[in-house]
């Protein structure tokens, strides 16, 4: 890899943000996590997160990942039929999805999809990223600062990579 223009960019929701950036910071080809919220619809993202889902942004070298492989990944970690639930946390900010404003990162996870024999069954969202907000620096990389926190991850998929 020559530079960083290389490096490609995806959203991915999975539930409660703390547990999804701890998994998705170890896998291979992935060179940058930030937790956050995409595709909310309140005008005032420094107060609510009204719509929004939490999300981690992912940089990855593309010659070490890709999308298809991103998305298995993602789907070791949610339950891909639920809809506005991961584990204990409900609501509609615990919704999966991913989310990308490259054509090509939306058409490679729906093939993902369309490739399963659960596929009418899935609830994971793709669509293009509408808009995206940092989390709080107490949310970034909150599972490695505070270990004794959970969420609904098993642990032992937090060091599987």
């Amino acid at each position: 890899m020559d530079t960083e223009s290389e490096i490609e960019e995806l959203y991915l929701a999975g539930g409660c943000l703390w547990g999804v950036q701890a998994f998705i910071a170890t896998l291979p080809g992935v060179t940058f996590t930030e937790a956050g919220r995409a595709n909310g619809t309140s005008q005032r993202i420094d107060i609510e997160y009204d719509g929004y889902a939490e999300c981690v942004r992912t940089r990855f070298d593309p010659t070490a990942v890709n999308v298809e492989q991103l998305m298995a990944y993602l789907f070791e970690i949610i339950e891909p039929y639920s809809v506005n639930q991961q584990g204990p946390d409900i609501g509609q900010k615990y919704r999966t999805g991913v989310y990308s404003n490259k054509l090509s990162h939306l058409e490679d996870a729906r093939a993902f999809i369309a490739a399963r024999d659960d596929a009418d069954r899935i609830a994971v969202e793709i669509l293009p990223l509408a808009n995206y907000v940092r989390s709080a620096e107490e949310h970034q990389d909150r599972l490695a600062r505070c270990p004794e926190d959970s969420c609904h991850i098993p642990a032992e998929l937090l060091t599987k990579y």
